[in-house]
Formats: structure tokens, C-alpha cells, sequence
């Protein structure tokens, strides 16, 4: 898997094959690195009650003297424990930004909190100096070696690894190279993107709209089932779950994984065929985090719209297309032809838009998809004199 991070590098996953002494170095390690990160938490909070600073500066000099007072500190490398401690320096210091910007507290980035030792899955950081590769596996500072399935060759050479553990207990790495773009040739097409839940995408063009998947729909008996049989055998607080809880659990996971992978191949299968075929692509900045609190909540998170939007994005940004994300507001409104807005807003059951202006009539969400065409200044055949004025129109990054 492949996902850019918007700092001009891309991160290439793989999956691992661990020996059980290489499990129980890498568990050991994540034992000592989940000891700093709460360290550093209860040392935030104290500076904090005592009105002192608490930046990387300080973290590192207890660092180094928690290193030389505790041995079982040094028998692990220092990179991913410095690591660390600048992870837990940036999210620190966004909490803080959040608070100084006075944003709402939905919108917040919380402050870091202890992670709980059956709770917080192992994840480790190195940067160049903290492994290397060598006759096709990666060697950790340590002396940690991990076998790596090879699906694909990397492109570049990595500068930094970071190793991780998924609920179902499986080992990857994602190793971060330099991005590098794969140009297309030209197609001298453009293309606009409405999202929906009806259909996850419409498009200017019915040769390209994503139909409803309903992969979490498909699963949903199996998952009831496993999750029924979770709450039958739920142990008391304290108490371990019995095996066929632990069982039941398991497999409620990997369901899960499942169904996110049948999205995400969709999601990034459907960005291909896009972006392939056309050379600027208008797409609806919709974000659908509010559907969440939502009666539509459980059909917008099968419809996974965020996901389909961001694999389109990165898509778009490796083969060098241009993607312009237009601003949702009253884009069910206005009208793609005359450039019209209507009085009211339309009901989410009024499927077809009619203009009382121009008494053009459409399918809504193909007129919001023209509209984003308009709005991006992509000037569609019909639509020129579409509103010049709508909210803003920005490049993904």
C-alpha cells in the first residue's frame, strides 16, 4: 500500500514475518517506549499544575537521566525512544495551538494521554540511523532482524521505518521514500465529483459514478453474530475474557479489516480509472465527519466517502493531475446552466433539481457535479455562465 503525506514523500507498507524472538525483542522495546511516552504525559501534567515549560528540550535531558539511572531503559536502542519523545513533542504542541486558536473542543486535538498496556498497540519509529536493510530484511538498532514480505520493490531509499502491530496481531512496516510522480499522458477531458450516499460518487459523466458498494451491509449478520456472542460471554471488570470470547473478538476484528480493505480497494481502483482518463478533476470538498452524529450515520460510514476522496487526492498528486476541491456550500442550489440559486434548500427526498429561472430539470446530484466544473473555472460545454461568485475553490495539496 502506498499513501502520500503531503510532504512530498509516500509511505510503502508491507507485511512482516516475525520469529517469536524477534516478537518478544520487538514487544520488550515497545514495553520500554510505552513507559517514556508515559512518563512524558505525567511530566507534562506536572509542569503544567506548576505553570513550567515542558518542550522537547527538557524531555530529552530526562531522557538521558532516566537512561543512566535505569538499566532496563539501556538495553533497548535510543532511537526510537527519542523518537518518541518528538512524537509526543508535536502532539503536545498542536493540543496547545488548539487551545491558544480558542477552537471548539470538537475540533481539538486532545491533549496526549497515558497509553494502557493492553490497550495500546506497539508502534516503533526509526529514523536512517536506526536500521537498515540487508539481503532483503530490515535490521533494527538492537539487533531486532524481521523478515519482509516483498510484494513490490521500494522505489528509493527509505529515511525513516516504523514498525507496527494491528489489532489482529499482524507485524507491518512502512518505510517513507521521496514521492515521485508518474505523469499520464493528456486526455484533454475534465471531470466534476458530488458526493453522496446514495451513490458514494457522482460525476459529470455516467460512465464514472461509483455505486453504493455496501460492503459494511454484506458483512453486518456476521458481525451481529460475533458481536452477540461478545456480549453474551463479556467477563466481569478485572477478569480475563474466556476463549471463546477472546474468539468471538478475533474475528469481530478481522471483519472489520476486511471490510475496510474491500473499501479501500474500491476506493483507489475507482480513483484510478479517474484520474487516468482525465486531466483536471473538480471534486466536492466534502467532509461527512458530521454524518456521524447523524441518522445516516451507519450508511455514510459503509459509503466511506473520506476514504474514496482521499485515495482520489493522492491518486490525482502521483500521476500529476490537477484537483481542484471546491467548497460544498450551496452547491444543491444553484444551477449549473444559468448559474441561479434556489430560495430554499432542497429536501434530501427532491432527487431532481429544476431550475425557475431557466426551467432547465436534472438529476441533483448531476447538477452539483456541473457546478463544481463551473465553480473551478473548468467552463463545461452548456455551463459557462455559471456563478463566478461561489465560496471558495482551493488545490489539494
Amino acid at each position: 500500500m502506498t499513501t502520500a503525506d503531503g510532504t512530498g514523500h509516500a509511505r510503502y507498507t508491507y507485511r512482516l514475518r516475525v520469529s517469536s524472538a524477534a516478537r518478544t525483542a520487538l514487544e520488550a522495546e515497545w514495553a520500554r517506549c510505552r513507559w517514556i511516552w508515559n512518563e512524558c504525559v505525567a511530566r507534562s501534567k506536572k509542569a503544567h499544575a506548576e505553570d513550567e515549560k515542558c518542550g522537547p528540550a527538557r524531555l530529552d535531558k530526562m531522557l538521558t537521566e532516566v537512561r543512566s539511572a535505569n538499566a532496563l531503559l539501556c538495553e533497548g536502542s535510543s532511537v526510537p525512544q527519542q523518537q518518541l519523545i518528538r512524537d509526543f513533542g508535536k502532539a503536545r504542541a498542536k493540543a496547545l495551538k488548539d487551545i491558544k486558536a480558542r477552537l471548539p473542543m470538537r475540533q481539538r486535538a486532545g491533549m496526549p494521554k497515558y497509553k494502557k498496556k493492553r490497550e495500546a498497540l506497539p508502534s516503533l519509529n526509526c529514523t536512517k540511523r536506526g536500521f537498515r536493510l540487508k539481503d532483503g530484511r530490515l535490521h533494527l538498532a538492537g539487533g531486532i532482524r524481521l523478515t519482509v514480505v516483498w510484494s513490490r520493490d521500494l522505489p528509493a531509499g527509505p529515511s525513516s521505518v516504523r514498525v507496527y502491530r494491528d489489532s489482529l496481531g499482524h507485524w507491518y512496516v512502512s518505510f517513507v521514500v521521496p514521492a515521485q510522480a508518474q505523469p499520464l499522458p493528456e486526455t484533454g477531458r475534465v471531470i466534476g465529483i458530488d458526493w453522496g450516499v446514495k451513490e458514494t460518487a457522482t460525476t459529470t459523466s455516467d460512465t464514472y459514478d461509483l455505486p453504493y458498494a455496501e460492503h459494511g451491509k454484506k458483512a453486518a449478520s456476521r458481525l451481529t453474530h460475533y458481536q452477540r456472542v461478545m456480549a453474551l460471554r463479556k467477563p466481569k471488570k478485572g477478569q480475563a475474557g474466556s476463549k471463546g470470547y477472546r474468539q468471538a473478538k478475533r474475528r469481530t476484528a478481522k471483519l472489520h479489516k476486511k471490510v475496510a480493505r474491500q473499501r479501500q480497494d474500491t476506493a483507489r481502483k475507482w480513483a484510478k480509472r479517474v484520474v487516468r482518463d482525465h486531466d483536471a478533476l473538480a471534486v466536492e470538498d466534502f467532509r461527512p465527519k458530521f454524518l456521524a452524529k447523524s441518522s445516516m450515520a451507519r450508511k455514510a460510514a459503509d459509503a466511506a466517502i473520506g476514504a474514496t476522496k482521499t485515495a482520489l487526492i493522492e491518486m490525482g498528486r502521483k500521476h500529476g493531475r490537477a484537483v481542484h476541491l471546491v467548497h460544498p456550500a450551496h452547491t444543491t442550489m444553484d444551477c449549473a446552466h444559468c448559474g441561479a440559486r434556489a430560495k430554499h434548500a432542497l429536501p434530501l427526498g427532491m432527487r431532481t433539481y429544476t431550475c425557475t429561472t431557466c426551467g432547465v430539470s436534472s438529476p441533483r446530484d448531476k447538477n452539483s457535479a456541473r457546478v463544481m466544473l463551473v465553480r473551478a473555472g473548468l467552463n463545461p460545454a452548456g455551463a459557462e455562465s455559471g456563478r463566478p461568485d461561489g465560496p471558495r475553490v482551493r488545490q489539494a495539496a
